[in-house]
This record gives C-alpha cells, sequence and structure tokens, in this order.
C-alpha cells in the first residue's frame, strides 16, 4: 500500500492532522484446522519477548492487571509481557516501522495466551453469578450467552503463539485514565469522552468490547473511527496479519508456525 493512501485514510481523522503535517514535511477466534490439545509442555525457545525486537511498542498486559472482564489477574499471567512466536514479532516490528513517519505507535493488550488462561475464561464464564464487570465490558449481553454469541471458547488462536490484540497510539503518547478496582464502570461502546479513557485513537469502542459495536465493519461505525480501523488492518495485512471481523483489535500472523499447537507454558 502506498504511504500517500495511508496518509489519506488518516486526513479522514481530524484529530491527527497535526502529525500528519509534521509528517508531510490494530470471543471466539476461527480455530485452526484440526486443532489439538493443548501442549502441556512447550519450547518456549520458538518464543521471544516484543521488548526485545522493538521496544518502542507500548504494551499494556490487560490480562495481567484486573481492568479486564473478568476484573481479576488472569491465570498464567506473571509478568506483564506480550510474548509472541519470533516470526510475529518480526512481523509485528515492521508494522510498528510504517507508523513511525506519522507520529504514531502499536500499542499492545494481549499476545501469546497460555491455555490455562482461556480454562480461567471458561471458568469465569460458566460462573453466572461474577457480573462485576458486566457494565464496561458486556452490558447488553447476558453472562449466560458468551458461548453460544461467540465471545467465549475454550481454545484460542493466542495459544497459538502468533495472535496479538492491539491497537494505534498518538506520539507523543497520553497516560490512559488508572483504573481502580470499585470505580464506576462506564460500557465500552459509549463515546470516547465518556467511557474509559485509554491513549488509543478512537477505534469507536474500548478494547475487549462484547459488542456487535466492536466488529471492524460495524455498519454504525463511520467516519474517523472507520479511518483509524481501516489504517490498522491495512497495515496488518501489509505485513502479513488478517483480522478477525468480530474485534478490531485482533489478528493473527497468516503463516503461524504453530498453526495446530496450543501452548500452556506461563507468561513470565
Amino acid at each position: 500500500m502506498l504511504f500517500a493512501r495511508r496518509l489519506a485514510i488518516l486526513a479522514v481523522a481530524g484529530a491527527l492532522l497535526p502529525a500528519l503535517t509534521a509528517c508531510a514535511e490494530r470471543r471466539a477466534e476461527p480455530p485452526a484446522t484440526d486443532p489439538t490439545t493443548a501442549a502441556p509442555v512447550a519450547d518456549e525457545s520458538a518464543f521471544v519477548s516484543l521488548a526485545e525486537v522493538d521496544p518502542t511498542i507500548l504494551v499494556e498486559a490487560r490480562y495481567y492487571g484486573e481492568h479486564n472482564f473478568l476484573g481479576t489477574r488472569v491465570n498464567g499471567y506473571e509478568a506483564p509481557k506480550c510474548l509472541l512466536t519470533k516470526q510475529a514479532a518480526t512481523a509485528l516490528a515492521q508494522v510498528q516501522q510504517d507508523l513511525r513517519p506519522m507520529h504514531l505507535t502499536l500499542k499492545t493488550y494481549d499476545c501469546y495466551r497460555p491455555q490455562r488462561a482461556v480454562d480461567h475464561f471458561v471458568a469465569w464464564a460458566k460462573d453466572l453469578g461474577d457480573v462485576k464487570m458486566k457494565q464496561e465490558f458486556y452490558p447488553t449481553v447476558e453472562k449466560a450467552n458468551l458461548f453460544r454469541d461467540g465471545y467465549i471458547a475454550e481454545k484460542s488462536g493466542h495459544s497459538r503463539g502468533s495472535t496479538v490484540d492491539l491497537a494505534i497510539v498518538a506520539l507523543p503518547a497520553a497516560d490512559p485514565e488508572p483504573y481502580r478496582a470499585g470505580d464506576p464502570l462506564r460500557a465500552c461502546f459509549l463515546p470516547a469522552e465518556q467511557r474509559f479513557r485509554d491513549n488509543i485513537l478512537d477505534f469507536g469502542t474500548g478494547y475487549d468490547c462484547f459488542d456487535p459495536a466492536a466488529h471492524t465493519a460495524d455498519p454504525a461505525t463511520g467516519g474517523n473511527q472507520r479511518a483509524v480501523r481501516t489504517l490498522l488492518t491495512e497495515l496488518m495485512d501489509d505485513r502479513g496479519f488478517t483480522n478477525l471481523p468480530e474485534e478490531w483489535w485482533h489478528f493473527t500472523l497468516k503463516d503461524e508456525p504453530f498453526p495446530k499447537t496450543y501452548f500452556d507454558f506461563p507468561v513470565r
């Protein structure tokens, strides 16, 4: 894709015009074919910390903290890191290079996800009494329907190591709103000034929003929000990633090295 094409996309988002002027002078996932069970012991040498490949990419490990749809740290996250296969990390660093001339950066929310974390999601989804984070992450969805509606599944492409959840942040990066357990929650699909104030561009919803508004091609999403979704999707596609249509933030390396292996070593 031509650089001019990317500038045209960004020009739609008026909030980014200063950055462009300076420059002118990123549930359930589609399963792999014939998926296997989780590998009880994995060769971690196939994985790298994204910070070792490109330390300029921001990392906000949502499942290491409490600001997620469970409201607690998820099993298997022992460090706030983004681990990926070497191939996925290298490709992501190329996307970051594409963004730099635009004074933008990637920010990851989740990368490799151990199978034990997915099991934690499943156990949480079956506990219908635990709805403490409903108002923000799934305000219009009955928890009993999370499996039926495809928001929770027993397998995740993240466990194969080449899937990443991410967004774009304008530079210099502002600090996101601090999350404090017990604070009033705001629905993830509200306008940007009303929902949790992340530091990402306005993609139309917050991260991990269990709502049709988070579908990448949601017909009700237009203008600036559609422009930044398009920018992220096209940049990622250029570097070999494919988007999950139900989640604007979710991408998988097309030529992932372990398409049938679900790893379970912890993030550490």
